[in-house]
């Protein structure tokens, strides 16, 4: 199994929560978007943990079998297809779950997400945590 982990799970990962650490260790690549990462870090800067977090970030990142996921011009058309598909439908999800979804499909990855809006994509395959 090909994993990618939303910014919320990697919390509740980092929280201990144990059904996610059953997700990730059955998978044999764990990905994180370069969108994730960014929200963390943002989220790392406005909390009162800023160098925990980091460092526990950096610890899981440093796992052979961790990589950070970054988009390409092929991630962009993805995207559009998602946008377009989304918008006739009415259902917009944010922004930056878009590009998720995107590197998702372009990489043929099962997201992990708590994330309901996702339910308005079903070609995306998911695992795990499915609605908060």
């Amino acid at each position: 199994m090909r994993l990618c982990l939303d910014t919320n799970t990697y919390v509740a990962l980092a929280r201990g929560e144990p059904a996610l650490g059953d997700i990730v260790r059955q998978a044999g690549r764990v990905h994180l978007p370069f969108i994730a990462l960014a929200e963390l870090r943002a989220g790392f800067r406005s909390g009162k943990k800023t160098s925990q977090n980091e460092r526990n970030l950096q610890r899981f990142l440093g796992v052979e079998r961790v990589s950070v996921l970054f988009a390409d011009e092929q991630t962009t058309h993805h995207y559009a297809s998602l946008f377009a598909r989304l918008r006739a439908q009415g259902t917009p999800i944010p922004t930056n779950d878009l590009w998720i979804a995107a590197l998702v499909l372009q990489h043929d990855l099962l997201l992990c997400s708590f994330d309901s809006h996702f339910n308005h994509l079903p070609q995306l395959p998911r695992v795990g945590p499915t609605n908060e």
